[in-house]
């Protein structure tokens, strides 16, 4: 597939405001975050980052729209298409972080229970994304558990690290109690991103270019791709890049979304040094912008069995 960059800002944006605003709710249930020295600015500045992190997505996607006044109509088919339920739980999920963030700044109380429903949006937000991708049954990549999982663990970890983050500037007592899960999340994102790329390398195409043409010869060479020039499903079912740029890209998301983010957040617990741990999310967030280009990219579109030569 050709990845659509609008699309990658909108999945890991979302992601990591959903993660950090899990992170946050876990510090106001665990550690009775609003009522300890630096805890209520930690929430309100927290959450006012994970709204602004959550519209930055909601925008985003706009831009992947031909038509985007008509943007409303995608809610209509909720009954059968996950786009658009995400569309639905998207906004519920921000108006309930909102509302969330206004009884903290305002000290309205409520809290908890507003905390409560808006988590309950924010799983369902992570559900009906990865499944816009993991019910395409006939893209043998997306198609798995997998996706599922892993868009859960990466929003946790990018929304745990910027947490950590956040944290170290705002109330530093608390790093350790933030760190610590992130550190989990971010190894455990790793390993199901790796048995994923596992997963992937053994698929074999259950069409094949006999199948795509209706020809029963064993032996087929394709000297063209089917059109004189470029057409919709050269543009948008292929990204053009050569397999050692795909290759290049694995290695620098696993290395930029998982490797070095454990290393900085382990290090800036560790030295208390402020400047890794946000470093740590922002180079998480370049890698995870990577890891998403690459799971658009790896998913192999059948129409490419005809549509794969340029003469």
């Amino acid at each position: 597939m050709n990845p659509a960059f609008s699309v990658i800002f909108l999945t890991t944006l979302i992601g990591a405001g959903q993660g950090l605003f899990l992170a946050l709710f876990a510090s106001e249930l665990l550690a009775d975050a609003a009522h300890r020295e630096g805890g209520p600015t930690f929430l309100i500045i927290g959450g006012v980052v994970a709204l602004a992190l959550t519209a930055g997505g909601l925008v985003a996607s706009f831009f992947h729209l031909g038509r985007p006044e008509r943007a409303w109509r995608t809610a209509t088919m909720w009954r059968t298409s996950w786009l658009s339920r995400e569309v639905i739980v998207l906004p519920v999920f921000m108006l309930g972080l909102f509302f969330w963030l206004l009884a903290h700044a305002g000290d309205l109380g409520g809290t908890l229970t507003l905390g409560l429903l808006t988590t309950l949006a924010c799983l369902a937000l992570f559900v009906c994304t990865a499944m816009i991708y993991a019910s395409v049954r006939f893209l043998q990549e997306w198609a798995s558990a997998y996706t599922l999982v892993n868009y859960l663990l990466l929003g946790l970890a990018s929304g745990g690290t910027l947490a950590t983050a956040l944290a170290a500037l705002l109330w530093p007592q608390a790093v350790p109690g933030f760190g610590v899960p992130t550190l989990l999340f971010t190894a455990a994102g790793g390993i199901s991103r790796v048995l994923s790329l596992r997963r992937n390398a053994r698929l074999k195409p259950k069409s094949t270019l006999q199948t795509a043409i209706g020809i029963k010869h064993p032996k087929i060479t394709q000297r063209s791709q089917g059109f004189m020039g470029g057409s919709f499903n050269t543009r948008e079912f292929f990204h053009h890049r050569t397999p050692g740029a795909l290759k290049n890209v694995k290695w620098l998301f696993l290395l930029g979304a998982f490797v070095l983010p454990l290393l900085l957040v382990f290090g800036g617990m560790s030295t208390g040094s402020t400047a890794m741990l946000v470093l740590a999310f922002v180079v998480q967030y370049v890698g995870l912008l990577a890891e998403r280009w690459f799971f658009f990219a790896q998913a192999r579109h059948p129409q490419n069995l005809y549509y794969q030569t340029v003469s």
